[in-house]
């Protein structure tokens, strides 16, 4: 008798136990989450009655605040479409997007010293306000970014790689982050055979906009092949895994045929090393160092800048959902195929076609790895939060690794070539007069359409300030279309 109480005794400990470390992982590791998900109806709740933080730039430029217009109370973005993707927007009825929903518990005061004061003020009858943010985001770099890419449709990304500090992410097109609930039209539709009125929104009509995608945010998860841009990445497999082929030369006649199969190049470049086939952006130097190389090194310097494998199923779609890469920004990184592959598109994957597919935020990082000594930095937008009365409340602590690319080494000598790319290459459009700018171009092939024009770069080459990556979908060349725009950025950054 005795030992059937003990049993149920440890059984009744044990469900005690498991109840009660299933509680604390609810309020300890769920609970933060569920209470700032975008489609938590309480934040709605919290937010009556109270205003919501404003939001910063660099410089302290309001991006983002609650205003009174026409007697109500309205969320207002000064810089529009600019800042739509990056910041966001609020609403009741479609939840919360981007920066504003990534803060959320700061600009609604979640904490538990927000939740008393909010209490203290909500009984004495006082106003309620959130915290105020201040972000590493330039809006001169934002504004400009959107007025180079105006009319087109791609994106920009631009990093400090000495901190990883979000400077800029901009795509088009874009959209009004205000109009998102305003009512545009009202439509008859059927309901169980009555005809019933139905209001048309602005989220409604950016929606149904399938072709364009005003909604995506490009810069962060846009898909694309990276063009020859990956050739940073073909370079860095080579001078980390095998860098006595450095000072072999390839004869370049125009094409490289790998099993059948004929690779097309840009032009006859003749004898080429590393440093004039990054300039020239030569396909048969860098496939054939590929080949050289082998599968399993090209994946691992990729592994290295953040790329994660991929399977694909007899089709070619992706098997499983694609992957997502955590942070503030949440970005879709490279990508590669995870299973075997053959010679001929070995050669293909070195100068970025094949299967291979990338972010430009992703872009952004391998230009900041190389920019920073192949160190990457991890991405930040988040600069401080600070009370309604000046109370600091965070401060963003020093810079943290994200990944370490490659030696610092073979990150000058990858400087180095991309430096050559801009002075004497397909890059010559990205020059700025006075600054030592290195880069690289890419046009990637695009089965759908024209090939997307990309540059990844820095400045100044010797002690970079900015790392850029930019995307025009359908453009043709990165050297003429893309290289412009990363000029235009790093020109108007280094200003100061």
């Amino acid at each position: 008798m005795n030992d059937n109480i003990r049993k149920l005794a440890y059984f009744l400990i044990a469900i005690f136990a498991v109840l009660v470390v299933y509680l604390g992982y609810l309020n300890v590791v769920v609970g933060p989450k569920l209470s700032t998900d975008p489609h938590n109806r309480r934040l709605a709740a919290a937010e009556k009655g109270m205003t919501r933080g404003t939001i910063y730039d660099r410089q302290d430029v309001v991006l983002a605040e609650d205003r009174v217009v026409k007697g109500v109370k309205k969320r207002v973005y000064p810089f529009g479409p600019d800042t739509a993707h990056l910041l966001g927007f609020v609403s009741q009825r479609y939840g919360r997007t981007g920066v504003e929903s990534t803060f959320d518990s700061y600009l609604l005061a979640l904490d538990d010293a927000g939740k008393i004061q909010a209490l203290v003020d909500r009984v004495l009858g006082r106003p309620r306000y959130g915290y105020d943010i201040t972000l590493s985001v330039d809006s001169r770099l934002q504004k400009k970014a959107a007025s180079l890419l105006a009319g087109r449709s791609g994106a920009v990304v631009a990093l400090d790689p000495r901190t990883g500090a979000v400077l800029a992410v901009s795509s088009a097109p874009s959209f009004d982050p205000e109009t998102v609930e305003d009512v545009v039209r009202t439509e008859k539709v059927n309901k169980n055979g009555k005809l019933a009125e139905v209001n048309i929104t602005g989220y409604d009509v950016l929606k149904g906009q399938t072709d364009s995608a005003p909604l995506l945010n490009r810069a962060s998860r846009g898909i694309y092949p990276p063009g020859s841009t990956f050739k940073v990445i073909t370079g860095a497999a080579l001078l980390e895994s095998k860098p006595e082929l450095l000072n072999s030369k390839k004869v370049c006649q125009g094409s490289i045929t790998v099993d059948g199969f004929v690779l097309k190049d840009t032009g006859v470049h003749g004898n080429v090393d590393f440093n004039s086939a990054m300039a020239v952006s030569c396909n048969t130097y860098f496939a054939g160092q590929a080949l050289d190389l082998g599968e399993e090194n090209l994946k691992k310097a990729a592994r290295s800048f953040g790329f994660s494998p991929i399977g694909y199923d007899a089709g070619g779609r992706i098997r499983g959902d694609y992957p997502v890469q955590g942070g503030e920004i949440p970005f879709n990184p490279g990508t590669m195929p995870s299973g075997g592959i053959g010679g001929a598109e070995l050669a293909s994957t070195a100068i970025g076609q094949g299967r291979t597919l990338v972010s430009p935020f992703q872009m952004a990082l391998v230009a900041a790895g190389v920019a920073n000594g192949g160190a990457i930095m991890r991405p930040y937008t988040l600069e401080r939060v600070t009370g309604r009365n000046g109370r600091a409340i965070y401060k963003k602590p020093g810079p943290e690794v994200y990944a370490n690319a490659v030696s610092a080494q073979t990150a000058r000598l990858l400087a180095d070539a991309m430096e050559q790319c801009v002075k004497r290459g397909t890059g010559a459009q990205a020059s700025v007069p006075g600054v030592r700018v290195a880069g690289k171009t890419g046009s990637a092939q695009n089965p759908h359409g024209q090939t997307h024009a990309w540059f990844i770069g820095f400045a100044p080459a010797e002690n970079p300030a900015i790392a850029v990556a930019v995307v025009v979908e359908n453009a043709g060349g990165g050297g003429n279309v893309a290289a412009p725009v990363a000029r235009e950025l790093m020109r108007l950054y280094l200003k100061k």
